[in-house]
């Protein structure tokens, strides 16, 4: 391999090393946020969401502090992490924690399954351009995927209202936009440096709605600060550090079959840790997954 080829390759590696952090650590975070919002004794959703990134984005900023990073953002870099930051934490990330009071962790995941078209469609609006064939076959294979994979949980009832399932879509629709639009605009900082800046400029944009909403702390029971520590430490610090880290090194639509992948790695989580069972639904619904996210690697390294 010649130089060039080789500093490709170790992008990819890179790129997948940290691709899979996402898909095995988001693929956790669902339930994680189930058990943190109101309904069952815990934060309301934008207080939720205003904590756990306030803390996380002040601990990647104040580690690239010690790294002797650089800190301070150009007006390019000021623009893309305000935008970016914005659609992914506000629009994406609070629209689930608002959604997920009513709606259970497996339909939220189906529900955000879309993302990778989200993707598809922006790009191809954006590049005048139509998605090759066998791309689309590849995301619909993967999505029929996940509703074969969470099909049984539908059926035994959706505790879900019409506004939830919509704040789910124009959340997968936020986190697609948030995505293309910071992959499209490279940016001066490093990966924990710009992932410490888009969290904080969620905190923000959540703190505008707490106060907007008049929400409170309260008293929260010790499940609650468990999936809250969780969410801010692996969620928050680890795994969107490595989302960042990924949208640099690999194509975007590379980047969005973790949408696929994290309800494959819930349930297998569940039957690890907790002994759930696997059903064939499991195993139709997991293949229909692998099998639409080889295609869409696949075709993007070809290309």
């Amino acid at each position: 391999m010649t130089p060039k080829n080789d500093q490709i390759g170790e992008r990819k590696i890179g790129g997948l090393f940290n691709l899979l952090v996402v898909y095995f650590v988001w693929g956790s975070t669902y339930l994680a946020i189930r058990m943190a919002v109101k309904d069952d004794g815990g934060f309301s959703p934008f207080v939720l969401g205003f904590s756990r990134v306030l803390v996380a984005g002040s601990c990647l900023l104040l580690w690239g502090i010690l790294r002797g990073e650089k800190i301070k953002p150009t007006l390019h870099d000021a623009i893309t992490l305000l935008g970016s930051g914005l659609l992914l934490w506000v629009g994406g990330n609070g629209l689930l924690n608002w959604a997920e009071q009513r709606v259970n962790s497996g339909l939220a995941a189906l529900i955000l399954a879309v993302t990778p078209i989200w993707i598809t469609i922006i790009e191809m609006i954006l590049d005048r351009k139509r998605p090759s064939y066998k791309t689309v076959v590849a995301l619909l294979i993967g999505f029929g995927g996940i509703t074969v994979l969470t099909l049984p949980t539908i059926r035994t009832g959706i505790n879900a209202d019409i506004l939830s399932i919509l704040g789910l879509l124009l959340a997968g629709l936020s986190w697609g936009a948030g995505s293309v639009f910071q992959s499209r605009r490279r940016l001066a900082l490093s990966p924990v440096v710009n992932a410490g800046y888009q969290q904080i400029i969620g905190a923000f944009g959540f703190g505008m709605i707490v106060l907007l909403l008049g929400d409170t702390w309260e008293t929260y029971a010790v499940k609650v600060w468990f999936a809250w520590s969780y969410l801010v430490i692996f969620g928050g610090i680890f795994a969107f550090t490595s989302y960042v880290r990924a949208i640099e090194l690999l194509p975007i639509k590379i980047v969005a079959t973790y949408a696929y992948v994290n309800p494959v790695i819930a349930v297998f989580l569940g039957w690890l840790v907790l002994g759930e069972p696997i059903t064939m639904w499991t195993l139709v619904g997991t293949i229909l997954v692998l099998t639409g996210v080889w295609g869409i690697y696949r075709e993007k390294f070809r290309s």
